[in-house]
């Protein structure tokens, strides 16, 4: 543990927060015995994450309204990126799980991941207070806020599959939840978006809304989905106007 530590620039005073920080629920459940494990920092984290980031986009951003500041928030905060960070300082490899978890694939799971660095978060907070929190949280998001650039870009993928789908056939695309797992305060979701009897993608977010938006992004990152598009799509050389299918 000393090496997330160092990793993260943050050495704890109550050892103990950075333990139970790093316990996953699947660790007391199979041991069958009470034991403190990571929901309530992961509630107390979320919140701070956003406060922080919150602060850091208001600053960082002075023209940007309300609207765009919370929707690029919300994909600084959404599973599959906090997910990315948890793997990019190899967090999963410190969690304190159970076997069954383990072998299911456990320190891998984004959502596993993301809850993990939201209970860091949570832990940094109450071992040593909002600065301390405000530096990590600034270290760990450095890349992702540097890729905002100047200026934050409006992101829909919703829309843009839409638009992408509906110059080729008037049928607009598909939502499905497939999957709702977790307790109340810490919902999980999976969302499929199809077209035409065909899956395009799968997401996974914290609410429907996210995992659809999740859902779309896959599908519009998918190469299998270029190829699919480029066999039903017109001889785009010969228009006058071409779809971009990606960016």
């Amino acid at each position: 543990m000393e090496l997330l530590e160092s990793v993260i620039s943050y050495t704890f005073r109550d050892r103990a927060l950075l333990v139970e920080s790093l316990t996953h629920g699947s660790l007391g459940y199979e041991n069958q015995r009470t034991q403190p494990d990571n929901q309530r920092l992961e509630f107390l984290g979320d919140a701070v994450i956003q406060l922080i980031l919150s602060e850091m986009l208001y600053l960082q951003y002075p023209e940007a309204d309300e609207g765009l500041l919370t929707k690029v928030r919300a994909q600084l905060v959404s599973t599959k990126a906090l997910a990315q960070i948890a793997r990019k300082i190899q967090l999963g490899g410190y969690l304190l799980m159970g076997r069954g978890e383990e072998t299911s694939g456990g320190r891998e799971r984004d959502s596993t991941l993301a809850d993990a660095l939201e209970s860091l978060a949570g832990a940094i907070y109450l071992d040593g207070g909002m600065i301390a929190a405000q530096e990590v949280a600034r270290k760990l998001f450095q890349q992702q806020l540097a890729e905002l650039g100047s200026a934050p870009a409006e992101q829909n993928p919703k829309g843009q599959l839409q638009e992408i789908l509906q110059a080729i056939s008037p049928q607009s695309p598909s939502y499905r939840i497939l999957d709702e797992s977790g307790p109340d305060h810490a919902k999980s979701f999976v969302a499929q978006v199809a077209w035409n009897g065909m899956e395009l993608g799968r997401g996974l977010g914290r609410s429907k809304k996210e995992a659809e938006v999740e859902a779309a992004r896959t599908a519009l990152e998918s190469s299998l989905f270029r190829e699919r598009l480029a066999a039903m799509m017109p001889d785009t050389k010969a228009t006058k106007n071409p779809v971009k299918v990606c960016e």
